[in-house]
């Protein structure tokens, strides 16, 4: 049955002219590596933005402080700079006090690197005790100045906190150490043939516990849900030093009140996320990957809600993105794209199962269908693993390769899926008319103005690379871009979190009464506000 699909398809002059589905020669230009999202600073230049004031509540840390950090952590965990009494260079603590796109900067003196929870409860008893600020930091991956500094608060790095504590192969609850690298778990867990329900482009260096504490969410939100579903127990540590131990393997557990919900998202501000229970699914048997051309955004929709409908249950990705992200990938990863021609949007579709001859037959029909009603002019259907990670790489490729085009601004938002996209042509409008984009042309303040994400979702991450961050760029889409997504009843952030950039627009997504009951909840936690201040609320 299914050669007589692929027959069908493969007739098809819109698909001939990749020779066919099985066009594995369009693909032999492509190149990945194992690592597609390394997140290093490139082309970027130091952005102006907002920094609150330096709250005189906090101590200023000093040599005796050091002294009592040297009792809790080795030596080697420990960097500290000769302003507070180390020998560290400062160049040693760059990493820690700017964020991979050097947009946010920071001023510590002295970076920590537990590998205990109690040597994390030790550090904050004493932090709290004295008002030392501290900020928690994964892997660092984070696009909204969450994870660095804004001053010279101590960064407590959990990246030496990275064991798997334990793994149920029956159920599939993998339990670990907050700073284990979220690729090293999936592929501990591929070995046991599960996967993580996560999976994000910076996954090679980002961290589990960062992903619980932003709440991210990633290419496989669509099939898997969010991580307030798949998390099933925390291990937190409270600003005070007590150590909350929620670490349940247990998938019902309905015995009061759901604390670990509260620091799933919180960004490190209401407690630092030592260890990670989590349910992985099983992987699946049967993978199949296509990449789209489609002639508009409308039929962007029209293609998800026919996948829906005939791939409902092996639906696991339905990703896009626009003209100017392809071009921007194509030319900065070394990638060929396996469609013959361009076209205004690209589409990803991924199916996982476990039947391959149903789940090729399903995808097959798709892909007929969506052919036959106009949806889509152009495909190419990955026939291997090694093609599969190749059509990847060209949707995850997409914030390096900007990075590499120029300084971006970024904004990741959550939008009603029939207007998702209608805010990139607004912003390109408005820049036009300010005479700061001319699209297609160079020379201008502004090089690209594009959007990508995940149409399941009602994600859009909207990108506007430019030659330099300026203040004339931020104001014509700031706070612009807030009020618009406000007005379509949609999120000012959709999966990044609100960090020190969005801080001062949370009433757009937010009442105030809500902001209210966050800001108790946090000086209930965090009394003396040490952990992560600054941001959030």
């Amino acid at each position: 049955m299914l050669t007589a699909i692929k027959a069908r398809i493969v007739c098809r002059p819109v698909f001939g002219a990749v020779s066919s589905l099985r066009a594995v020669s369009k693909f032999a230009a492509l190149s990945i590596s194992s690592k597609p999202q390394t997140f290093a600073a490139v082309g970027q230049h130091s952005r102006h933005y907002h920094k609150p004031a330096r709250s005189s509540s906090f101590k200023k840390l000093g040599k005796d402080d050091v002294r009592h950090f040297e009792k809790i952590l080795p030596a080697e965990t420990i960097l500290a700079t000769p302003a507070v009494g180390g020998s560290a260079d400062p160049i040693e603590l760059e990493g820690f006090n700017a964020d991979w796109l050097n947009k946010y900067r920071g001023n510590s003196q002295l970076i920590l690197r537990p590998k205990t929870t109690k040597e994390v409860s030790e550090i904050l008893k004493y932090c709290n005790d004295q008002g030392i600020a501290v900020v928690p930091q994964g892997g660092n991956t984070g696009l909204v100045g969450g994870s660095v500094p804004v001053h010279d608060e101590v960064v407590l790095s959990l990246r030496n906190m990275n064991k798997i504590r334990s793994y149920d192969e029956l159920s599939g609850i993998l339990v670990c150490d907050a700073g284990c690298v979220l690729e090293e778990l999936g592929n501990y867990v591929g070995e046991k043939d599960h996967i993580m329900p996560l999976d994000l482009g910076a996954k090679g260096s980002c961290h589990i516990g960062g992903n619980v504490a932003t709440n991210a969410g990633g290419i496989r939100f669509l099939r898997y849900g969010t991580l307030h579903g798949s998390v099933l127990g925390l291990e937190v540590v409270l600003p005070d030093g007590t150590i909350l131990d929620n670490m349940s393997t247990l998938r019902k557990d309905n015995t009061g009140y759901d604390l670990k919900q509260l620091f799933i998202g919180s960004e490190g501000s209401l407690g630092v996320i030592t260890g990670v229970s989590i349910a992985t699914p099983r992987k699946p048997s049967s993978v199949n990957v296509a990449v789209l051309g489609v002639p508009s955004y409308e039929n962007v929709q029209q293609a998800f809600k026919l996948a829906r409908r005939r791939c409902g249950e092996i639906l696991s990705a339905y990703e896009f993105w626009d003209a100017n992200c392809m071009g921007a990938v194509l030319k900065h990863q070394g990638l060929k794209s396996p469609l013959s021609n361009e076209f205004p949007f690209y589409v990803l579709i991924e199916t996982s199962g476990s039947n391959k001859d149903h789940d090729d037959e399903k995808m097959g029909a798709l892909l007929e269908e969506l052919l036959e009603q106009g949806i889509v002019e152009d495909g190419a259907l990955a026939q291997d693993d090694s093609q599969i990670s190749r059509m990847w790489a060209m949707r995850e490729g997409i914030p390096e390769s900007l990075g590499k085009t120029g300084p971006t601004y970024k904004y990741d938002v959550s939008i009603p899926i029939p207007v998702l996209y209608d805010i990139v042509g607004d912003i390109a409008g408005r820049l036009e008319s300010a005479k700061l984009y001319s699209p297609g042309e160079t020379g201008n303040p502004v090089r690209l103005v594009c959007g990508y994400g995940h149409i399941g979702d009602g994600n859009l991450h909207l990108n506007v690379v430019a030659e330099k961050f300026e203040d004339r760029i931020t104001n014509i889409f700031e706070p612009y871009v807030y009020e618009w997504v406000s007005s379509h009843r949609g999120s000012i952030s959709a999966e990044h979190g609100v960090g020190l950039m969005k801080r001062d627009y949370l009433g757009y997504s937010k009442s105030p009464e809500m902001i209210s009951y966050m800001k108790r909840i946090k000086d209930l936690f965090d009394p003396k506000g040490i952990l992560n201040p600054y941001k959030v609320v």
